[in-house]
């Protein structure tokens, strides 16, 4: 659901990871598998005459092989022996994927893969990312249409309007989503040290202004041995954009993410930098930082520096676009020595006097996260598409998330969620989990959420899988549905793609400085000079733009 940008917030929504949500599938009653595919029949569901030119190809039937590329500066995939699920695939499914790394540099090697007409065979991707634009105009990505009927899992999961509001302005579909959902996915919000909440006396913890009061006693206790908060990497948004929602009913985390820098009034968009609560939030977060109750080096650290600082004890309080990942991690360690600390997330923080029930610390996109798109340097497409299709089908899911069939689960029920066995391993599932994460591609949020939530639901509460308890006691129901303000993104080239870049340059520069300003007085300073050098830039006219793709995207999801 991190993060995941290199220039802006990102709403991780997202992301992402192992978020996941509800909806079912029914099969034929007693049938132990689930729904056959309609590939095989016509569309008065009688079979067809023989398999032919039209035939779906099966999945493991023979060898596939392809190229993968990860277009993003902070992950690569490394190969079939390096996932579990991948391994697996290697060995039981004839599947060889063949790693194509940038190690940082995915952007100056896209531009060099495009122009030199040396594109992999499959990109994951974000899919606002100008690129998408270049590649759909240059002619260099297969559209999806003429399998959806054939490999029917990504139709009968993410549904046809959906697939609708993901096709490009030629109205083919080129995009196949990760994470894609029908209910709340978001795993953003706030995590606390249990071990030092308790040596605190557990004080109540709901306001800004008792967040406040308790990161001045962890300071007084521990001085430097603790971080009062951590907001993670504060350069992508993370724990300082998440206060930006306790101080507003409603108030989105993608406000200040590239992809809208805007704030809904009525139906229009306005701008940022003048929504008073937006201030109010910068001069809470410049005030955590001038007293030392946050990370000094929030703009600048790693993400490896903030795994450690969580895993031995030494942050209070964790605020995350994706809070459920990197506490999990450090809950499962520390616990494994000591049962009785850890973590727990905590319902969100609220400004006094607002309804703690309408603030979202994140949001989900009903069309996920990012996408995989196979280019027209495949050799065969078709396959590729029919492999990513068993991949965030029931099979494909169950693999990467409860390992191969036979052990942790053994066929499905009349629902078509799998059935537990007796030798389920929580741990091992966990730690499969997080090894499969990295290739989680085409994520089917719909689906494997209610199937993770049957075997939790079972358990009793102090069993249960610590990340899945909390996605769905608090950040699943603190989440928003941001789907109306996606994919708001100027076509490359484009004057308003410009703008959209000259801003999302300075916004983060913006963001940093008002979070780092000495006085109340420096944060308004500060943003109403952004306010000014935005407009010079042509911010109204990218927010004009926006209004009216949003109106537009508004009527097709039935909002107007």
């Amino acid at each position: 659901m991190r993060k995941r940008k290199s220039l802006l917030l990102v709403v991780s929504a997202v992301l992402l990871l192992t978020t996941v949500l509800a909806a079912c599938s029914k099969s034929e009653p007693g049938n132990n598998k689930p729904s056959p595919s309609p590939a095989a029949t016509n569309q008065t569901g009688t079979e067809t005459d023989s398999p032919g030119a039209n035939a779906a190809w099966e999945f493991g039937s023979e060898p596939l092989e392809f190229s993968l590329f990860f277009h993003y500066g902070w992950t690569n995939y490394l190969g079939m022996d390096d996932y579990p699920a991948t391994k697996w695939l290697k060995e039981n499914k004839g599947l060889n994927i063949k790693a194509i790394q940038a190690n940082g540099s995915n952007d100056e090697m896209m531009t060099t893969m495009m122009t030199g007409g040396t594109l992999p065979d499959v990109i994951w991707m974000n899919r606002f990312h100008p690129d998408m634009d270049r590649m759909e105009g240059n002619g260099q990505l297969v559209a999806f249409d003429d399998y959806l009927d054939k490999y029917p899992n990504l139709k009968k999961w993410l549904g046809e309007e959906r697939i609708d509001l993901l096709r490009s302005k030629d109205g083919k579909l080129y995009k196949f989503p990760n994470w894609y959902t029908n209910q709340s996915t978001n795993t953003a919000g706030y995590a606390v040290n249990k071990k030092i909440y308790r040596e605190l006396g557990e004080p109540k913890l709901e306001t800004t202004d008792e967040l406040y009061d308790y990161l001045v006693k962890v300071k007084e206790k521990y001085g430097s041995e603790v971080v009062p908060y951590e907001p993670g990497r504060a350069q992508d948004g993370q724990g300082v954009a998440l206060l930006y929602t306790a101080f507003k009913e409603g108030a989105l985390y993608d406000s200040l993410g590239s992809q809208l820098l805007a704030v809904p009034n009525g139906d229009k968009l306005t701008s940022i930098f003048t929504d008073p609560a937006f201030r109010e939030s910068q001069k809470f977060v410049s005030k955590l930082y001038t007293e030392k109750l946050m990370t000094q080096d929030a703009f600048t650290q790693s993400d490896d520096l903030i795994t450690e600082k969580l895993v031995n004890n030494r942050v209070a309080v964790y605020g995350s676009a994706d809070v459920t990942n990197k506490a999990n991690q450090a809950h499962l360690q520390i616990t494994s020595t000591h049962p009785e600390d850890g973590y727990f997330v905590i319902w969100p923080f609220h400004k006094e006097g607002l309804d703690k029930n309408k603030i979202h610390p994140g949001g989900y996109d009903k069309l996920g996260w990012n996408v995989a798109v196979i280019t027209k340097n495949a050799k065969d497409p078709e396959k590729i598409f029919a492999f990513l299709d068993w991949y965030t089908g029931p099979e494909g899911m169950n693999l990467q998330f409860f390992g191969p069939e036979g052990k942790n689960w053994n066929g499905f029920d009349n629902e078509g969620f799998p059935n537990f066995t007796d030798q389920y391993n929580k741990e091992e599932v966990a730690q499969l989990q997080t090894d499969n994460l990295p290739v989680m591609i085409v994520g089917n949020s719909a689906y494997i959420d209610p199937a993770k939530n049957k075997y939790e639901l079972s358990q009793p509460v102090d069993q249960q899988n610590w990340q899945a308890r909390y996605q769905r006691e608090v950040t699943w129901p603190t989440g928003i549905d941001t789907t109306e303000f996606r994919n708001l993104t100027p076509r490359a080239e484009s004057e308003e793609a410009g703008i959209q870049q000259l801003l999302a340059d300075m916004f983060l520069q913006v963001f940093a400085d008002s979070s780092q300003a000495k006085s109340p007085e420096d944060v308004d300073r500060i943003l109403d000079k952004a306010e000014a050098d935005a407009q010079s830039l042509g911010y109204n006219k990218l927010l004009e733009w926006r209004t009216a793709q949003w109106q537009e995207k508004r009527k097709i999801l039935g909002l107007s």
